[in-house]
């Protein structure tokens, strides 16, 4: 199973920006997707983007559409999560993921890394 560690999380006033980074432990499948989830205080956990292996296809919720942007460099086994124009309501904890390919589900995730936007 691959090990996921997040970093870049932080507080950051609203119409402003930050760079989550997903390091994995070892070198992945061509098939691997990654993604980025989030949890907000007293809601479920919320897809928010996904990437596959070459990055030709990615996924984003309506929410964060224009404004977030995930990409990955495969060499340092690492994806990342641009976020611009950050909104109070982008306040959460963020988690990588990992999901084998032809897995239903993510099966691996970080610790996640907090995410404050202040308004």
């Amino acid at each position: 199973q691959v090990h996921l560690v997040e970093s870049g999380g932080g507080l950051v006033q609203a119409g402003g920006s930050l760079r989550l980074s997903c390091a994995a432990s070892r070198r992945t499948a061509s098939s691997y997707v990654m993604g980025w989830f989030r949890q907000a205080p007293g809601k479920e956990r919320e897809f928010v983007t996904s990437i596959n292996w070459s990055g030709t296809s990615t996924y984003y919720a309506d929410s964060v559409k224009g404004r977030f942007t995930i990409s990955r460099n495969n060499a340092k086994n690492t994806v990342y999560l641009q976020m611009n124009s950050l909104k109070p309501e982008d306040t959460a904890v963020y988690y990588c993921a990992g999901r084998e390919g032809g897995a239903s589900a993510f099966g691996s995730w970080g610790q996640g890394t907090q995410v404050t936007v202040s308004s």
